[in-house]
């Protein structure tokens, strides 16, 4: 199995689809890990100046009591269990009381020292479990309040979890709208990929045309990039024409040179007589049967890769069988026609000859009864679509051991008909030019069967 279409279509759409992903995923990652520290710096910026607030609204009376009425200007530190809170506790000797947010309706405890130390600048930061269950980032620091060292510890705790999920939240809707642009995105590439190599599908139907015959070269404007390959094409297609015509003429000088003497040697062993001028008669005659017969390969091998002529089967094989019923009176021939007519890629005259050959041959051997059938059969895959004719006889039929040498140029099985035992090589040697088959079978009234198999078209 190919892990990769063939479609140059596909492949483009599928490479610019994972870099879009890509990129759309990088771009996300990007701007949420940088909308995270931003949030993060702006939160901590925030709890260290409420820290600072705090710290310069607290004092103490000459009794050592904390004092001070801290407005930190957020609503939040009045709302009971917010996540919002702030403290203040004696740190020293002689210092008492203790201040707190009416927010801050329990006891939050802090780790120790040894667990996590303060810096230098006597300040330390950690996070707590809150009062109603959400994780807070605490801000500690410890300050002295005056000359007489007295010292508090003051806390500011800012509701971590909220700042979760107003990240959460930003990482939603900055998905939902990646999401839709990089569809649009996709959307619109593929859209630009399928109009820029709409140019490649104007050259394969021009050159459909071409092989069909019904158009002689690539017409029509390209694009910068593909007019070179159209120019080079046609040139191809001219030259080959040229190459084509040029072997279709010599072959055919050379027919029309030899024509003259085997025709004046047929005529000379005609008037001779005897067995001598018999013998020289029949081997003129069988040059001339050659020479037709490999004039006529030589035309259909120039266009056996070109689909230029059509040619309706069922009015063909209608005119057939009326010419070779009268000229066989005693043999009743039926024939077996599709409703839909079926189009032969090929010219007209070939086909004739290839029924034409199997017919008298069937006819010849019949006892009184010869029958021809035409169907269609669907192409397999990656194949085209094709037909097969059917003629069949109640003769002796044609053993399957010299089934194979009957179809030799020549090879007669039964001395007693007339004949040069040329029709069904000739039949074979059309088929075969032609890409088709030849089989030989037992039919169902007794005789020889023979299935020609050939390309059909639209």
């Amino acid at each position: 199995m190919r892990l990769w279409p063939r479609s140059l279509t596909f492949r483009v759409i599928a490479f610019s689809t994972m870099w879009a992903i890509l990129a759309q995923v990088v771009v996300f990652t990007l701007i949420t890990t940088l909308y995270r520290q931003a949030s993060e710096r702006g939160f901590d910026s925030l709890l260290s100046a409420h820290l600072f607030n705090l710290i310069g609204s607290v004092g103490v009376s000459e009794d050592g009591r904390l004092t001070g009425a801290p407005d930190l200007g957020d609503l939040r530190f009045s709302e009971p269990r917010s996540g919002w809170y702030w403290s203040v506790e004696p740190a020293s000797a002689g210092v008492t009381g203790g201040l707190r947010s009416s927010s801050m309706t329990g006891a939050i405890p802090s780790p120790s020292i040894t667990a996590v130390p303060f810096n230098t600048e006597f300040q330390r930061s950690y996070v707590a479990d809150g009062l109603a269950g959400e994780h807070l980032a605490v801000f500690e620091s410890e300050f002295v309040l005056d000359t007489g060292n007295q010292i508090a510890r003051f806390r500011v705790m800012g509701n971590e979890s909220e700042l979760e999920e107003e990240i959460a939240a930003f990482q939603r809707s900055l998905l939902i709208y990646l999401s839709l642009f990089g569809f649009g995105m996709i959307a619109i590439n593929a859209i630009a990929i399928l109009y820029g190599l709409q140019p490649l599908r104007r050259v394969r139907d021009a050159l459909a045309m071409v092989r069909e015959g019904t158009a002689q070269r690539l017409d029509g404007r390209f694009p910068a990039e593909i007019e070179p390959l159209a120019n080079e094409t046609n040139a191809l297609i001219e030259n080959n024409r040229r190459i084509v015509e040029r072997s279709r003429t010599q072959v055919g000088n050379l027919a029309h040179s030899l024509k003259t003497p085997l025709a004046v040697l047929l005529n000379e062993g005609r008037a001779l007589g005897g067995a001598k001028g018999k013998l020289i008669a029949e081997q003129a005659a069988s040059m001339q049967q050659q020479v037709e017969h490999y004039l006529q390969r030589a035309r259909v091998a120039a266009q056996r890769d070109s689909v230029v002529y059509r040619t309706p089967v069922k009015p063909l094989v209608e005119r057939l069988a009326r010419v070779i019923g009268k000229l066989n009176p005693n043999t009743k021939l039926s024939v077996d026609l599709p409703e839909d007519d079926i189009v032969f890629a090929g010219e007209r005259e070939d086909l004739e000859e290839m029924l034409g050959n199997l017919l008298e041959n069937a006819m010849k051997w019949a006892r009184s009864k010869v029958s021809i059938s035409v169907a269609p059969v669907p192409g397999a895959e990656g194949e085209p679509d094709s037909f097969e004719i059917w003629i069949e006889d109640d003769g002796p039929g044609i053993p399957e051991d010299k089934a194979r040498d009957a179809l030799k140029r020549g090879r007669r099985l039964d001395e007693s008909k007339p004949g040069t035992g040329l029709g069904l090589a000739i039949v074979t040697d059309l088929v075969n030019e032609y890409g088709g088959k030849l089989r030989l079978e037992r039919g169902g009234l007794g005789g020889l069967k023979a299935i020609v198999q050939l390309r059909r078209i639209e």
